[in-house]
């Protein structure tokens, strides 16, 4: 699916449109892209408009020198809702979109008619300081690391906990956004702009889908939600990992469809 453009604000947006009716729009996580919406983008399809950004600082989108703060995340968003002529949406977020989107409806709350997070990130939570630790060095734009990858490559042909290592170099590369919160949120006291005492703010009717094996975000931080907003319903989602829009695209897309669909 070819991106179309926008300008949102002082940035360019990139962006996937799928299906009609209503507009739904739909933030994607870490490491990812709008494209990472395709399998439930395929469900919600006869239902919605279905428009899959790229973040700020992700996929095809703008990729600034900026610190990449939450909220400029979501001006981003607000930029872009307002550059293709929406009043108030839907906003269903994934992972990090889930943080943006949750932002969003506290920042911006006139232009979310209802909210969606799936598995969203975004509560301050200090297990998290230091378990990206092995990571740095992946950042370090040294031919030396290549050299060691290329190497380990051949010692072990095939091996998937190599690939992702290459993987995982490749988006750090190429994300700011991924450089920025592995330098930058070193220490516990570095988690600024997450969500946890803002959540009151949220007005609008919410529904937060938890997997219930989720090795990456943890079900209490889905429940901080759900307990934080007033009309926030939590849904778990069984036998399914942080990866669920790929694995369990069915029974998101149709979680949603019920939640979005209500008077």
């Amino acid at each position: 699916m070819v991106p179309k453009r926008a300008i949102a604000g002082d940035y360019e947006a990139a962006y996937r449109e799928w299906g009609e009716g209503p507009p739904l729009l739909l933030l994607h996580g870490f490491f990812g892209c709008g494209r990472g919406w395709e399998p439930v983008m395929t469900h919600l399809a006869p239902h919605f408009r279905c428009v899959a950004l790229d973040l700020l600082g992700f996929g095809d989108s703008a990729k600034p020198d900026i610190a990449y703060h939450i909220d400029e995340a979501a001006a981003f968003v607000r930029d872009f809702i307002g550059a293709l002529g929406w009043g108030s949406v839907p906003v269903v977020g994934y992972s990090y979109g889930g943080w943006v989107a949750a932002s969003l409806a506290i920042q911006h709350s006139p232009l979310v008619s209802k909210l969606a997070l799936v598995a969203p990130a975004g509560i301050r939570d200090d297990d998290f300081v230091g378990r990206y630790d092995g990571l740095r060095p992946l950042l370090w734009r040294s031919p030396v690391v290549d050299g060691v990858l290329a190497i380990a490559r051949r010692v072990w042909p095939g091996s998937p906990q190599v690939q992702q290592i290459c993987e995982f170099r490749t988006a750090l590369q190429t994300q700011p956004v991924a450089r920025a919160l592995l330098c930058r949120r070193l220490r516990p006291e570095d988690a600024i702009d997450t969500v946890e005492g803002q959540l009151h703010r949220i007005q609008v009717p919410t529904l937060v889908i938890a997997a219930e094996g989720d090795h990456t975000i943890p079900r209490w931080h889905c429940e901080t939600y759900a307990q934080g907003i007033a009309a926030a319903r939590l849904q778990v989602v069984p036998n399914a990992d942080h990866d669920l829009l790929q694995t369990h695209a069915a029974v998101v897309a149709q979680a949603l469809c019920e939640a979005l669909t209500r008077p």
